[in-house]
């Protein structure tokens, strides 16, 4: 039976392209049934400490609107807004971009890259990577997730990648989902020829993990 996936999306958009993009991604990787919304009111998504706080309350109210219709939740914010909050409210598994990104980045040995926008580092990325952390201040001019959709931002985050490469980074972690939107894991790796994570690909792979864990504890 295929496993029916509710994508909450901490922005605000009315491009169905742009809205459906991780969806999209996590079909293709995972044979998911995905359904996407988002947020109101946050055209520049979670991009520092007020948008996160803001955004929280919205996403417990989407997470409890659409978990009725779904068998699990991914919140496709590298912020995790809201993800302990709405796994305290519902039974069925919820994984969250961020946090599993910082999992996927720590089973690789070394340093580890982080490539976001250019002031800010999720927590749950910082807080898991700890002094395996490598940072180099982000693109220039990406300042929110929406920057990653012009060709400056595309341009601007390859040269961010490059520099982590050159300061002895092992791997990189995307910390940021507006690079998932933009498909910059692809390239990165083929530029770079070392391991990079996508945040929306790795939430995918714990919530694959979560429900097989889930299934076994039920046996």
């Amino acid at each position: 039976m295929t496993m029916r996936v509710g994508v909450i999306r901490a922005l605000t958009t009315s491009d169905r392209r742009l809205l459906n993009s991780h969806g999209k991604l996590l079909q293709e990787s995972f044979g998911f049934e995905v359904t996407s919304r988002c947020i109101p009111a946050q055209p520049s998504g979670v991009y520092d400490a007020e948008s996160l706080r803001l955004a929280v309350p919205k996403v417990v109210e989407l997470a409890l609107e659409m978990a009725g219709e779904v068998d699990a939740l991914i919140v496709s914010c590298a912020a995790d807004p809201g993800l302990a909050e709405v796994r305290a409210l519902l039974d069925i598994p919820v994984v969250g971009a961020g946090s599993s990104a910082a999992a996927a980045a720590l089973t690789f040995g070394g340093r580890v890259g982080v490539l976001g926008l250019k002031h800010s580092v999720p927590g749950p990325i910082s807080d898991a990577l700890g002094d395996r952390m490598l940072l180099i201040d982000g693109p220039e001019g990406v300042e929110t997730s929406e920057g990653f959709l012009m060709p400056t931002g595309i341009f601007d985050s390859l040269a961010a990648a490059h520099m982590l490469v050159d300061a002895g980074a092992d791997v990189i972690v995307e910390a940021s989902t507006g690079l998932t939107s933009i498909g910059m894991a692809d390239v990165l790796r083929r530029r770079l020829g070392i391991p990079v994570i996508d945040p929306v690909v790795a939430a995918g792979s714990m919530l694959v993990s979560a429900v097989a864990a889930r299934e076994l504890q039920a046996v």
